[in-house]
């Protein structure tokens, strides 16, 4: 199959309609068996998660059983679900032609829980892959553009 521009960006906003209507198991299952989600610390894009503290840092298990705990009642933090609205824009897709397709777009993710707004912006980077015919996420990395996680004091949900 010919991966086109707009196959990218179609599967970009696939995966942030998955995550605004709480279907996380089946965001998780875009990922690779290989995959990997990771959120460095805020002002450390390229930090490494040997010597750094990673806000997140999941391998495709990991995120699969964050995805399913979430989903759970005992989740307090996250029931009942907060309600948010992802907004990817400026999406760049370069090595169409390669094996790893690579992505990236800025962000926008506003969260409403319990008469409170928090807004999460910063940048997305993608390596997508084809696997069984479809598009897959070898890798997905969250820059945080924010001076801290302030107001909000957490990031309690898959950005």
């Amino acid at each position: 199959m010919t991966v086109t521009r707009q196959d990218v960006v179609d599967f970009l906003y696939k995966e942030a309609k998955l995550l605004d209507e709480w279907k996380l198991t089946e965001w998780a299952e875009l990922f690779t068996d290989d995959g990997t989600y990771i959120v460095p610390p805020i002002g450390e894009p390229e930090a490494s998660p040997v010597n750094s503290l990673f806000y997140i840092h999941d391998s495709r298990t990991r995120l699969q059983d964050r995805a399913e705990r979430l989903l759970k009642k005992e989740a307090h933090v996250e029931y009942p679900h907060s309600t948010t609205i992802r907004n990817y824009h400026n999406i760049i897709v370069d090595k169409l032609d390669q094996e790893v397709i690579e992505a990236e777009c800025n962000f926008t993710t506003y969260r409403t829980k319990r008469e409170v707004l928090d807004s999460f912006v910063g940048r997305q980077q993608f390596e997508i892959v084809q696997q069984n015919g479809q598009l897959a996420i070898k890798s997905k990395k969250v820059i945080l553009h924010l001076d801290s996680l302030r107001p909000q004091g957490k990031i309690s949900l898959i950005l």
